[in-house]
């Protein structure tokens, strides 16, 4: 699955997926179903937990034919990884890009990213926070990918905000970087407390500091009186 976007803003790059040989190429179909079943079971045992033996016997299938998918444990792991980012630009990133630039398009991407949250409640929440869980002291290519497209998604958080200055919903010298490390951890508060405490009020909890997070943003009613008397003067 590839869906391409502006730099710097999340997205699936076709050469990060080498594992289509001939026989994947002449069965996309089979192969996406067993990359779905995959998921699935991530989300049960988690990914590090995630084997080609676990897969089979899942699958009720030899392990040896799964190597015409995953030449081996790390490939489906990266696999399993790669769909979920795919699902979540799809599902949360794509739909907000669609939006009117500014405000708007923010609102869009925060929502998505909490109905995203809550979409995944019954299978643990958040795949994506809990992969950074589970890999933050796991060096290695899985590692990496999940510490370059996180920080993608932050990336694509900030640029979003920025377009909000640009737009004038935010005043000038605010600090995106710091407005998109404030959303991600009103979602990670979000999971929490709605996953593990099943506190009912933890959506209005989420999109009350979101509220109070834009109202920071915003230019302050004494600087546009300000700018006003100025292009008067002018």
């Amino acid at each position: 699955m590839t869906l391409t976007a502006t730099p710097g803003v999340l997205c699936i790059e076709t050469t990060d997926r080498s594992c289509y040989d001939c026989a994947v190429k002449r069965n996309p179909q089979a192969h996406q179903e067993i990359v779905d079943r995959a998921l699935s079971l991530a989300h049960e045992i988690g990914l590090e937990g995630l084997s080609l033996g676990i897969l089979a016997a899942a699958l009720k299938r030899s392990k040896s034919g799964l190597f015409a998918h995953f030449r081996s444990k790390e490939e489906l792991q990266l696999e399993v990884l790669q769909e979920v980012i795919a699902r979540f630009t799809n599902t949360v990133v794509a739909p907000a890009l669609a939006q009117p630039r500014g405000e708007p398009r923010l609102r869009k991407l925060f929502e998505g990213y909490l109905g995203w949250i809550r979409g995944h409640a019954r299978n643990g929440g958040c795949m994506l926070m809990a992969l950074a869980q589970e890999f933050d002291d796991r060096p290695g290519p899985v590692r990496d990918l999940l510490v370059q497209r996180m920080g993608d998604w932050q990336k694509t958080i900030a640029r979003v905000a920025r377009s909000a200055v640009e737009e004038k919903y935010f005043r000038e010298n605010l600090d995106t970087q710091q407005f998109a490390y404030e959303m991600m951890g009103i979602a990670m508060a979000f999971q929490h407390t709605n996953k593990l405490l099943k506190d009912s009020r933890a959506g209005r909890r989420a999109q009350e500091a979101f509220e109070e997070l834009l109202a920071r943003g915003r230019p302050s009613p004494r600087g546009n009186l300000r700018r006003k008397s100025s292009l008067k003067a002018a």
